[in-house]
């Protein structure tokens, strides 16, 4: 090619160029109307005026959108106003982009980048709310079994309307906020190819404070850095867990393979607990929060040492220790499927292949030992399948019970009616075998709502010396600062019902394990609280203490701060281990 031809290349390519910006110019002030005088009349200019302020305000609403989306912290407990001051690092990579691309890659680029963005950010907000709730981020993977639950919970509480409802909406904003924020990313690229050197000059500076402070390791926030990358790292943890997800049955199976009692006969298990009644109560929300931390364990530990001492007096001793659960927040069937059958489950895809196999669960064992083993579920109201797995002889649940007295919020009936009944529907018999029997005391389930009081427990009956007591399903959640105090004294209230129901019922064969089964949410243990639960072993028989005596677990109900701490699913093994087998 000639010089004369290149050169013509060049000025027809900036004639092109000129062009296309004075386009951009004139639709830009088409759009916003003509100059102020320049119309018919007065009003015409104010017209204009108008549609500039409009699309002022447009563009910086899709600007506080995408920022949002970029330096909006995944976790719940983050988000305070100090974590929004932020510079992310991929708006800044964002606008360098713009500024390099062709034109009409740079309107694919962006339109595609928008919703990429919008489906991250969609991803943000279900992290917040599962953290908020189960302290952990959602799993695209292991989750969405848990959607129907969710469905279920606002079927019951707003009518099957208000379900359809609340599904509709939440499907609307998701493909809102796709679109929107894809829209927005478009408007914010077409202005800063616009304003060219501007977006240059200022993505440059931004790109010298976002490296300095990544440097220095700026935060206003602990745990939020001033240098954000959170979309990114959102990105790739995700990325991540999807893998890890995908081959989750796999490394369940290989760990689901390796059973060393699976094959014990049952003249060989439990030999140490032969002609005992066995009680493992699980205690919801019952944390090693309400035991250590300061705004509950005054109160809480002296329930916990007025009742060691109360147990004392009546005979009994009792060691307690630390176990980690597999869950925290909700998801109660998760920690007992991991305390009883010695697997970690701490997701819905491992749940359902744990009931869907042959694995050894403490009950099993127990029943194969020659005892009786029963369940007492009153959160139960409806068919059960999964007690078939765990091997129960009797199940009972909300609709068998016999309770006639109220509901006490999430609580179908008192943890005192539920240990009652198994007193006198099990434990009372003559000529029976001994009994295991597995049992959820719920009253201490949130929204903390609506507690009971203890009675006198021959006045328990079917439950209706508990009128007046309950609030129904219905009732709302303690306002402000009053719902950790309702959690305190639900906690309360649970702990002096088994310190009772010992005293009161409690024999040369009982043995009674209560443990929590998950960390409430961090709405009542704050940020960081971890998934420790306590655990208790109570009996008259020092023989049944002196089988544990080397797992160093503190005396009385209340566990040392220094006392071992075990994953949950480490109990059935140790606990087979130390009593024959």
């Amino acid at each position: 090619m000639s010089r004369s031809r290149r050169g013509n290349r060049a000025w027809e390519d900036e004639l092109t160029t000129d062009s296309r910006v004075e386009r951009e110019t004139e639709e830009e002030a088409a759009a916003a109307g003509p100059e102020p005088g320049t119309g018919p009349d007065t009003g015409t200019g104010r017209t204009g005026r108008g549609r500039r302020v409009a699309a002022r305000a447009v563009t910086g609403a899709a600007f506080l959108l995408v920022l949002a989306a970029l330096i909006t912290p995944a976790e719940y407990a983050l988000l305070t106003p100090e974590a929004f001051v932020r510079v992310p690092i991929e708006g800044v990579l964002g606008v360098a982009l713009v500024l390099v691309v062709p034109d009409r890659a740079r309107r694919w680029a962006a339109g595609a980048a928008g919703a990429v963005l919008g489906l991250l950010f969609v991803l943000k907000a279900l992290d917040i709310g599962f953290d908020a709730v189960l302290v952990r981020p959602f799993d695209l993977v292991l989750d969405w079994p848990l959607l129907a639950p969710a469905v279920e919970f606002v079927s019951e509480s707003a009518g099957r309307a208000g379900a359809v409802a609340a599904v509709a909406v939440t499907v609307l904003l998701t493909v809102g906020v796709i679109a929107l924020m894809s829209l927005s990313v478009l408007r914010l690229s077409r202005v800063a190819a616009r304003h060219d050197r501007t977006a240059a000059r200022a993505a440059a500076v931004l790109g010298v404070v976002w490296l300095v402070c990544a440097v220095l390791g700026a935060q206003l926030v602990d745990g939020v850095p001033v240098a954000s990358r959170s979309a990114a790292v959102l990105a790739y943890d995700h990325a991540r867990a999807v893998r890890a997800g995908l081959n989750d049955r796999e490394e369940f199976a290989k760990a689901a393979a390796v059973d060393r009692f699976r094959d014990t006969p049952g003249d060989k298990l439990l030999t140490g607990l032969r002609g005992k009644d066995v009680v493992l109560a699980f205690v919801e929300s019952y944390g090693r929060s309400a035991v250590e931390s300061p705004q509950y364990a005054p109160q809480v530990g002296a329930v916990l040492d007025r009742g060691s001492q109360r147990l004392r007096d009546a005979g009994f001793a009792s060691r307690s220790g630390w176990l980690t659960s597999s869950t925290a927040g909700g998801g109660s069937w998760l920690a007992h499927a991991t305390l009883l059958s010695g697997l970690w489950i701490d997701n819905q895809q491992r749940y359902r292949t744990l009931v869907h196999s042959d694995r050894l669960t403490l009950n099993t064992a127990f029943r194969r030992a020659d005892a009786r083993t029963v369940a007492l579920m009153p959160a139960i109201t409806r068919a059960w399948p999964e007690g078939r797995f765990y091997g129960y002889d009797k199940v009972y649940d909300d609709r068998n019970l016999g309770y006639r007295g109220p509901r006490f919020s999430f609580a179908t009936m008192p943890d005192q009616y539920t240990l009652s009944t198994l007193q006198h529907t099990e434990l009372e018999k003559k000529d029976r075998p001994p009994v295991m029997a597995e049992t959820a005391l719920v009253s201490s389930h949130a929204p903390w709502a609506s507690i009971p009081r203890l009675v006198p427990w021959d006045q328990v009956g079917d439950g209706s010396v508990f009128t007046g007591m309950g609030k129904g399903y219905d009732a709302p959640w303690p306002a402000g600062g009053r719902i950790r105090g309702e959690y305190r004294k639900s906690i309360e209230y649970t702990l002096n019902t088994l310190v009772s129901y010992v005293e009161t019922y409690g024999n040369d064969r009982t043995v009674l394990i209560f443990l929590g089964d998950h960390q409430p949410a961090p709405l009542i243990t704050g940020a960081g609280a971890g998934r420790d639960v306590p655990i208790t072993i109570v009996a008259k028989d020092e023989a049944v203490l002196d089988k544990i005596s080397g797992w160093n677990w503190q005396d009385g109900l209340r566990p040392g701060e220094d006392t071992p701490v075990w994953p949950m699913s480490a109990f059935r093994d140790r606990f087979l281990t130390a009593f024959g087998g």
